[in-house]
């Protein structure tokens, strides 16, 4: 169970910081927000990506909550 609390835990994490630097990207960068990610890829955009790391970590942290509680 404890490796289930780690991934998820990390997946917030993460997924949390990541969609925080897009917020602010789109604070003093607004244009670049429908521009690819990576320079490597034509997919995700900065904005796609933003979404999913919000959506990964409400569902990780909700997962990880319900985990935890169950102890």
């Amino acid at each position: 169970m404890k490796i289930f609390q780690a991934f998820f835990f990390t997946t917030f994490f993460f997924g949390f910081f990541s969609w925080v630097y897009i917020a602010l990207n789109a604070v003093f960068h607004p244009e670049t927000l429908s521009m690819p990610l990576t320079h490597l890829l034509s997919w995700p955009r900065e904005d796609t990506f933003g979404i999913v790391c919000f959506g990964a970590s409400f569902i990780s942290l909700f997962i990880y909550r319900m985990i935890r509680e169950n102890k």
